[in-house]
């Protein structure tokens, strides 16, 4: 299990954040992202993005449920599953996690069973101002770089 949990102080740091995790992506990746409301959830996933070359802005899919960003080097499908709690869950996502994309899902514990076990799975904790703690953690050896280059970069 590659895990690490780590501080960041400022948006543009949680931005920075997912924009180095983006070059370590492959199709079919999924990517859990838990956190409250406020947490940087959309500041994350507008520097995942942005790493993936997506020059649209990014904006948290609640309404929609999702959203699509073809235009980069990996496609960006964007989940928000907060809606599907208690609705129909028979949407096909499981498509788009198949696909040949990369999958955020944003409050994945309301999808779980849709989730494959080796996701790569970020939590981010408000501790106050800017600050954030940010826990990365996958059982997917793939990673394992990545995980090295967190490491160098974000420490504790």
């Amino acid at each position: 299990m590659l895990d690490y949990v780590f501080k960041t102080h400022t948006p543009k740091e949680t931005s920075d954040f997912g924009r180095m995790v983006a070059p370590y992506l492959f199709p079919q990746t999924v990517i859990t992202l838990s956190g409250d409301l406020g947490a940087g959830k959309t500041t994350f996933a507008g520097g995942l993005a942005h790493g993936l070359g997506i020059h649209e802005k990014v904006i948290s899919p609640t309404f929609n449920i999702m959203r699509c960003y073809f235009n980069a080097k990996l496609p960006l499908f964007h989940i928000d599953a907060y809606r599907l709690e208690s609705g129909n869950k028979d949407l096909g996502l499981e498509e788009f996690i198949e696909g040949n994309g990369v999958t955020l899902i944003e409050w994945p514990q309301y999808i779980q069973e849709i989730i494959p076990s080796d996701a790569l799975n970020i939590v981010i904790s408000n501790l106050g101002d800017d600050l954030r703690e940010v826990h990365i953690s996958t059982s997917n050896p793939a990673f394992t770089k990545m995980f090295a280059k967190i490491r160098e970069e974000f420490v504790w």
